[in-house]
């Protein structure tokens, strides 16, 4: 991101939600974008995800400006290159847990074979081969939480980006959604942008950058977790 803003409304009513931010994301790093709900976390998120547009600066990604691609355009990256884990889970709630797993590759076209092995392959690293067939309504909210992270990596992304990730979960729970982020960070390489308000989540990450008011206050590194 290079001198991105994002504002919402016009005239007299307008808001500003990102304010000349500038954010950049290396390969295989882990980032907590941290701050109070109404801070601009959000926003940051959307836009890096290609899923809102800004409205002043670029935003460039894996070496492709996509300053000027519209949200349709776009879409072949989000798919390809980056996963999204968000607080409310997500799922499609008529489908079972592998169904929600399988459907960006459905989207993607890929044949039966490779859908079934890397869903399959998926499910079980993540220890949910026995809770395949449930819906989400028959599952914890860690097991969904687990789900929707297991929707975002199947595709095998460069990024993932996961917005408040713990917010409706229990501590206990939270932690280990934490620690399962953590360790895929570690094992796969794949970068990870995670925002949230929480110490105890902001803590355990060794990369933060702080939020307020739709403006990065500052950064800072910490030992890795």
């Amino acid at each position: 991101m290079v001198d991105v803003s994002r504002y919402y409304g016009t005239g007299e009513g307008r808001i500003t939600a990102l304010s000349h931010v500038d954010f950049d994301v290396k390969a295989g790093d882990f980032t907590v974008i941290a701050g109070l709900s109404g801070s601009g976390k959000s926003t940051l998120l959307h836009l890096l995800g290609c899923i809102d547009k800004q409205d002043d600066g670029r935003i460039i990604i894996d070496g492709t400006d996509t300053t000027m691609m519209s949200l349709e355009e776009l879409a072949p990256i989000r798919l390809e290159k980056i996963g999204f884990v968000f607080q409310s889970f997500n799922l499609v709630p008529v489908l079972t847990a592998y169904e929600n797993v399988e459907l960006p590759l459905l989207f993607k076209g890929l044949d039966k074979h490779t859908i079934k092995a890397r869903v399959g392959d998926i499910l079980d690293e993540l220890g949910l081969n026995e809770r395949k067939k449930h819906y989400p309504r028959e599952m914890s909210g860690g097991q969904q939480q687990r789900v929707a992270i297991a929707r975002a990596l199947v595709t095998k992304p460069s990024l993932i980006l996961a917005d408040e990730p713990t917010a409706n979960l229990d501590s206990q729970t939270g932690t280990s959604i934490i620690d399962l982020l953590i360790d895929l960070n570690i094992k796969k390489g794949v970068s990870l942008v995670l925002s949230s308000h929480d110490s105890v989540v902001v803590d355990r990450i060794s990369n933060i950058v702080y939020i307020s008011d739709g403006s990065i206050k500052k950064a800072s590194r910490k030992n890795p977790p």
